[in-house]
């Protein structure tokens, strides 16, 4: 989602959060990237929701992909199985599409 300052990616996780199902998953991960157009300040912060690790790689991911003015959210239900490492591939895999989705990322032609 397209966020241009702080107030509208934490306006848009909110919103985000009114769905039943979303507000009832484990672990709600969000990253936001802005850039002040007063100044050109870039903008970051993450919340891990209980999921170590997670909201910092998601930040990350903003970073190398060159995304701007955006939010991310990526909503975790635990199942039963615990997936280790491999959650983080996941959670990245799942950001990554959210953006392209969204339109916000393209990949490169190959």
């Amino acid at each position: 989602m397209q966020a241009t300052c702080r107030a509208d990616a934490a306006g848009l996780v909110r919103l985000l959060l009114r769905d039943r199902r979303v507000a009832k998953a484990t672990h709600n991960m969000m990253a936001y990237r802005v850039v002040r157009a007063e100044d050109g300040l870039v903008l970051s912060d993450n919340d891990e929701d209980g999921e170590s690790g997670a909201g910092a790689r998601m930040s990350h991911l903003l970073e190398l992909m060159g995304v701007d003015n955006a939010v991310v959210v990526v909503s975790r239900w635990f199942g039963g199985v615990l997936l280790g490492p491999k959650r983080f591939a996941h959670i990245s895999n799942c950001t990554r599409e959210a953006l392209e989705q969204a339109g916000l990322f393209r990949k490169p032609s190959a």
